[in-house]
């Protein structure tokens, strides 16, 4: 019986390569793109890894670092991120039609069974043609299990000069893994790589050569597939996208927020995004939940927090009827006399957009809310983002804006801009 193959494929620092493929002049030189709000280290190149500056640092403690070392700075440009991941995720579905997005800059390939050297050299040839394409360096990393092609694409980004690794020879595999800590393994937390620890395995080949049934027997069935799939056996395949059960959108604002009038500001103009997600994966909602937080962080000052959810008479997808609810939401939680930090919104039960459920006492024509919101959605995408926006939804406002002073033009996308409004 032959094994299937499966890769990954894992864009090299990808936020960070984003903003190179247009700044040629930052290759070979520290950058590091920093979270929300302009708050914390997100992605850094192999230079500013030289620096010691770590993943998830605030950007305030290591700002004389970053100076010193004349490192570029950039602010999440999401826009871009997300348009350049869809570039080649589409060019690797040309290349290897079975295909798993795992994430924005990651993606499961599943091949049909070849010689190896002829698979070392296919996908040899698809990271050439994905940088030629997209600019965008990616790494492959070569197994018969998910589990495994995790593991072979680090060694493929870390210690090989092609960027690609095949570690589907038990021989290799073994001499990988013989020291490699147990919580390295994707899909292990902390938590049981504490609790595998105590059993004694704390090495992914422990963990290899353990009994796959005292493991279930005492970690769970998820455990078990993992063991499985360190033994080549392949227990997990390839997974179609899902439309999302829940779809949230919030943002911490740039200024401390004390008055209503700003706050609804912000909650529509997350609101008109979350519904942009909800008709792009052609669902509509039964309900919402609103909320809105100060900063916990700042325990000298006055704290609050509150959330409220509603349902819909009938499920629905229409911008204006959801942000109207959330608004006459938000003025119910609302309370004078704090700063805050942060408000949001989630759609509720979503179901798909083909449910016309209607009843006797309904107001709206459901057909022509779904019309007008195509239409509305279509002009945006032609004309431009924010072409058609909602008055309660300032566009560009300073008081709640979150902070990206250092953020890079949207290139790829059209009508780019530096200063756009936030996603």
């Amino acid at each position: 019986m032959t094994k299937p193959i499966f890769v990954l494929a894992d864009c090299n620092n990808f936020y960070v390569s984003c903003e190179r493929v247009f700044s040629p002049f930052l290759n070979n030189k520290p950058v590091v793109v920093l979270s929300n709000n302009d708050g914390c280290v997100v992605s850094r190149s192999n230079e500013a890894k030289l620096l010691g500056i770590p993943m998830g640092a605030p950007y305030y403690k290591y700002k004389q670092t970053i100076d010193e070392n004349d490192v570029a700075v950039f602010s999440s440009n999401y826009q871009l991120y997300g348009d350049m991941s869809e570039r080649v995720m589409e060019s690797l579905k040309i290349m290897a039609p079975s295909l798993e997005i795992y994430s924005i800059d990651e993606a499961f390939i599943r091949l049909k069974e070849i010689r190896e050297t002829d698979t070392f050299n296919k996908i040899l040839n698809t990271k050439k043609k994905i940088f030629k394409w997209t600019g965008i360096p990616v790494s492959f990393g070569i197994a018969h299990t998910k589990t495994l092609s995790k593991i072979a694409n680090q060694i493929a980004k870390k210690h090989t000069g092609t960027g690609v690794f095949d570690i589907r020879k038990e021989s290799i595999c073994d001499e990988i893994i013989k020291e490699m800590p147990v919580e390295d393994i994707w899909g292990i937390s902390t938590n049981w790589g504490k609790r595998l620890r105590l059993i004694g395995v704390s090495t992914v080949f422990e963990l290899k050569k353990s009994n796959p049934g005292f493991i279930r027997k005492h970690l769970g069935v998820v455990l078990e597939r993992i063991v499985y799939e360190l033994n080549g056996i392949s227990c997990l395949g390839l997974e179609g996208e899902s439309p999302k059960k829940n779809i949230m959108s919030s943002k911490s604002f740039g200024n401390p927020i004390r008055d209503l009038f700003h706050i609804q500001e912000a909650l529509s103009s997350y609101a008109s995004r979350a519904c942009e997600k909800l008709r792009s994966q052609k669902s509509k909602c039964r309900g919402i939940y609103v909320f809105i937080k100060t900063n916990s962080f700042q325990s000298n000052k006055p704290q609050y927090r509150n959330g409220i959810s509603a349902e819909f008479d009938l499920p629905t997808s229409d911008s204006r009827i959801i942000i109207s609810k959330a608004k006459k939401l938000m003025r119910s939680i609302y309370r004078e006399g704090f700063s805050f930090h942060k408000c949001g919104i989630m759609l509720l039960d979503l179901v798909p957009e083909s449910h016309k459920q209607s009843h006797f006492f309904a107001e709206n024509d459901i057909d022509d809310q779904d019309n007008f919101m195509s239409l509305v959605d279509n002009l945006n995408k032609s004309m431009g983002p924010k072409t058609l926006f909602y008055l309660s939804q300032v566009i560009n406002n300073k008081e709640w804006r979150m902070k990206c002073d250092k953020r890079s033009k949207r290139y790829t996308c059209l009508l780019y801009t530096s200063d756009a409004a936030d996603e």
